[in-house]
């Protein structure tokens, strides 16, 4: 894709300089990322740079610079497109890269192998969608393989069996769902995850899934232009059986609460009450509420290919997390496998061990079960 190629597809000629998208950037505070400089650089200039990996890879595609825009622009596209020249230009780091290949070969980034997939599940009584079960559980990598994110898995399983759910995973054969993919610029890879992910679909005959990860969630319903599914993230889902009376609870939970809106749940899809529905419904919980919260919250730097790369400087997840200790709250919950992993990350490095205890929503439901 040329330069001119680019000003006609972003619209790049209708940004009026008015530095939203920078100011708003939750990540231009610790780089020199200036995304309204480099979009009218291209306009004007019409040359194609590859700006430094500090800050071409900085963007996290949390979206933010999108919903600020007053022209409805969105920048953060521009700039994977950016990257797609640089993949191409093999102008990335060893650790993307490696995450690329590992996609490619075991439909993971993880570097782990296809056969090992499915081992959080050998303990549960868990069907494979094909033994008639109603709703494909879209697992992900992160849960499927991470030691720490299989316990929300697990969780969920809990709270679907004890809703009385017909689910199935599809085990082994499960594929990355590539957003990741996507927001590195991986274009081509992305398409083949599509492809190769809707024949298993169709196989099955999948009519309804629900993910874990946010990610996975906004793949499936706004990037493979598809309509032979619904799709659901796990709070929805859990929100709808809270409400109808089909999950209930025999604990209390007598903790405060407070909640992470992650960027690709909130901001990019515009869920923030089911959660905190959810979270609201377990017994003896007292919800708290960042200052930055829906679609202020503030990204943990987990999306976009960033779980890949490291950007020099304070991390905004822990900033997060001395946030969330000054407002009292003992736990931490949120929706996502990125923000669990870099949030736990972050009270190890900020010194809060004990203090405070990240958790997903799923796990602080299995809790009160």
């Amino acid at each position: 894709m040329n330069a001119q190629e680019l000003v006609q597809k972003h619209k790049l000629l209708e940004c009026i300089q008015c530095g939203m998208c920078t100011g708003s950037c939750p990540v231009s505070r610790k780089t020199n990322l200036n995304i309204r400089q480099y979009m009218r650089e291209v306009a004007l200039t019409g040359k194609l740079t590859i700006h430094p990996q500090n800050e071409l890879w900085s963007c996290t595609t949390c979206s933010t610079c999108g919903i600020r825009c007053p022209k409805e622009l969105n920048p953060y596209e521009f700039l994977i497109d950016i990257r797609s020249l640089a993949v191409e230009e093999g102008q990335i780091a060893p650790t993307i890269r490696d995450a690329l290949e590992s996609i490619f070969k075991n439909g993971n980034p993880w570097g782990r192998i296809r056969s090992k997939r499915s081992e959080w599940a050998q303990d549960l009584n868990v069907k494979h969608i094909s033994q008639g079960a109603e709703i494909l559980y879209f697992v992900g990598c992160t849960p499927a393989y991470d030691p720490r994110v299989q316990s929300v898995a697990k969780s969920l399983v809990k709270c679907f069996e004890k809703a009385g759910v017909h689910f199935g995973i599809l085990g082994d054969e499960e594929n990355c769902c590539g957003s990741e993919v996507y927001g590195m610029g991986e274009k081509g890879l992305f398409e083949f995850l599509v492809e190769e992910n809707m024949k298993i679909f169709k196989k099955y005959n999948v009519k309804q899934v629900v993910t874990s990860c946010p990610h996975a969630f906004h793949a499936f319903k706004n990037r493979y232009e598809q309509k032979s599914f619904e799709v659901l993230h796990y709070t929805q889902m859990l929100a709808n059986l809270v409400e109808n009376g089909k999950l209930t609870f025999s604990k209390e939970v007598s903790k405060k609460v407070i909640y992470h809106d992650p960027c690709f749940l909130g901001k990019q899809n515009g869920i923030y009450d089911e959660p905190r529905k959810v979270i609201e419904s377990v017994p003896g919980v007292t919800p708290l509420e960042f200052d930055r919260s829906r679609s202020r919250s503030l990204c943990c730097e987990g999306g976009g290919g960033r779980m890949w790369i490291d950007v020099p400087g304070e991390r905004l997840s822990e900033i997060r997390i001395s946030d969330a200790v000054e407002s009292g709250a003992e736990i931490l919950a949120t929706a996502c496998p990125f923000c669990l992993l870099t949030l736990e990350d972050a009270v190890k490095t900020t010194g809060f061990e004990g203090k405070i205890q990240i958790l997903d929503v799923a796990e602080l439901l299995a809790l009160a079960l």
